[in-house]
C-alpha cells in the first residue's frame, strides 16, 4: 500500500492553491513533487518558494521516498 505524502503550503502559495493541505501518493524525488503541483496549480509556475522535505529545507533536487511531509514555504523577509 502507498504512502500518502502531506504537502502543506503557507502565505501565498496557500492562496495561490487555494488550500493549506494537499495529500498525494508518495512521489519518488522533489523534482517529480514540483512538476506535479506546477502541472495541477499553473500559478506556481513562476512563483519563488522553498521547500522543506519533513521540516528541513532543500535547496536542490532531493529524494522524498518515505517523506511523510513536504512545506511550500514562500519568500521569507526580515531583518
Amino acid at each position: 500500500m502507498a504512502e500518502k505524502l502531506i504537502i502543506k503550503a503557507f502565505g501565498m502559495v496557500a492562496e495561490e492553491i487555494g488550500q493549506s493541505e494537499i495529500w498525494l501518493d508518495s512521489v519518488s524525488n522533489t523534482q517529480e513533487l514540483l512538476a506535479i503541483l506546477k502541472e495541477r496549480y499553473p500559478g506556481l509556475e513562476g512563483m519563488k518558494f522553498s521547500l522543506a522535505v519533513d521540516k528541513e529545507l532543500v535547496s536542490e533536487n532531493q529524494k522524498i521516498d518515505g517523506a511523510r511531509e513536504v512545506a511550500l514555504l514562500p519568500p521569507f523577509s526580515g531583518g
